[in-house]
């Protein structure tokens, strides 16, 4: 559960306090509910036109094979964001080519300009293209300027202690002339003192976006509606997105609960593609958000076409175990492990084993086995 400090008093969660759609800048959709009944009334249709949807079907999705995608396959999700009104497609990580062997990885892992055009060739649509950028995976000197690439925005992921480290990364893409984002991940294990030492470093930074990524699929409504507040608080020239994990099957209302909060971007990819429980779906994104702009059935047909056969040989989605993980705060790696041993459907098999080895004695920090001291290892 996300950590509280006791010195620090959780803010109260005021209804009225809450940024609703019905403020200034919201607009009423024209498509409105035939029936009479009150809760489709009007304002149940109103949108803020401000909200914009980043597609990671295939950055997040690549985690699973390697960014091994077929050209078809990206083009054809590409395709399905230009038509469905979607703002951004994260095409893939921006990292640089020593870090990884493309005979070992797919393109997506780099995203280099000449695979780019291979599928969306000069890319002459609404659609902007973004790519994910980890902390000590991309060189500077493997960033070109932004006229000789077509990538738009540039994502910097990045844990608590990486911060110093991703403002210095996104202030250079800023400069190289990007749209950039720092994505501060796994939020649900950072205490509130740090997540404002965070914030408050953040402050002299210009990036546009900053998001908050729940890693593990954990965080419950009332824990994002309090970092939504806070981070819209702290950093009122930025806007504040969520990416949410599908762990809980609580991506799609957590997105909500951010959008309520004044979060003006959230994430999602097709049928939840992505590993492990996968992500927001974005298809159900599209359903929610009113604004005509975005429309579903290219979603639809792409999940229909390509998708769905995918999830024929290859295995995401919510589960069990993966539930477990996701109340727990715990990284999915041994729900992964779990399942790929055979055992999905043994949810009481696998609450047993968390619950044993959550039992086990922890290691004490900077102690190896026998005692001898160890050198301090990086977070």
């Amino acid at each position: 559960q996300l950590h509280v400090p006791q010195s620090m008093p959780v803010q109260e969660d005021n209804p009225a306090k809450r940024p609703r759609l019905e403020r200034k800048g919201v607009v009423a959709s024209e498509t409105l509910a035939a029936s009479n009944s009150d809760i489709y009334r009007q304002e149940f249709f109103e949108y803020r036109p401000s909200i914009k949807v980043i597609d990671c079907t295939i950055r997040d999705g690549g985690l699973m094979n390697k960014w091994q995608f077929t050209d078809d396959f990206v083009r054809a999700v590409y395709t399905a964001c230009v038509q469905a009104g979607i703002d951004y497609m994260e095409i893939g990580y921006f990292t640089s080519e020593k870090y990884f062997k493309r005979g070992e990885v797919g393109p997506w892992r780099f995203c280099a300009t000449e695979d780019l055009k291979r599928i969306v060739g000069e890319n002459k649509t609404g659609l902007k293209l973004s790519a994910m950028a980890d902390i000590g995976r991309i060189d500077p000197c493997d960033i070109p300027m932004k006229k000789d690439s077509l990538l738009d925005l540039v994502r910097v992921a990045c844990y608590a202690h990486q911060i110093d480290e991703a403002i210095e990364l996104a202030n250079l893409c800023l400069e190289r002339g990007y749209e950039v984002s720092i994505n501060l991940m796994a939020v649900a294990k950072v205490p509130l003192v740090e997540i404002d030492a965070c914030l408050a470093k953040l402050k002299s930074c210009k990036c546009q976006y900053f998001y908050l990524a729940d890693s593990f699929g954990s965080l419950y409504g009332e824990q994002v509606r309090l970092l939504i507040r806070r981070y819209v608080a702290a950093l009122p020239h930025m806007e504040i997105g969520l990416h949410g994990h599908h762990n809980q099957q609580l991506g799609v209302a957590n997105s909500i609960d951010a959008i309520m909060e004044g979060a003006n971007v959230v994430d999602g990819s097709i049928m939840g593609l992505g590993r492990g429980a996968g992500n927001t779906p974005t298809e159900n994104l599209l359903c929610f958000l009113k604004n005509p702009k975005f429309k579903l059935r290219p979603a639809l047909e792409v999940i229909k076409a390509h998708i769905q056969p995918l999830a024929d040989t290859m295995e995401w989605g919510p589960s069990i175990p993966y539930l477990i993980t996701g109340a727990r705060n715990l990284h999915p790696r041994d729900a992964m492990a779990w399942q790929a041993a055979g055992k999905k459907l043994d949810g009481v098999g696998f609450l047993d084993f968390i619950n044993a080895k959550e039992k086990q004695p922890k290691p004490v920090a900077g102690l190896k086995p026998g005692g001898r001291a160890a050198p301090p290892q990086p977070l």
